[in-house]
């Protein structure tokens, strides 16, 4: 668990254009598969319904 969290602040070297875009796909990925787990979840959280008692009638 130690490596892991060391892991996520480091920085790689990278000596190649190919391996620069490969290093850069892979952050992306990341993104995206944080925003489409992340995005449904806060959305839900934000419409959940609240119980009849705490509604405001207008």
């Amino acid at each position: 668990m130690t490596e892991l969290l060391g892991a996520i602040g480091y920085t790689k070297s990278v000596y190649t254009l190919v391996d620069f875009y490969q290093y850069i796909k892979t952050v992306e990925y990341l993104i995206c598969i944080a925003f489409f787990v992340c995005f449904p979840a806060f959305f839900m959280y934000l419409n959940k319904s609240r119980p009849e008692s705490d509604k405001v009638s207008r």
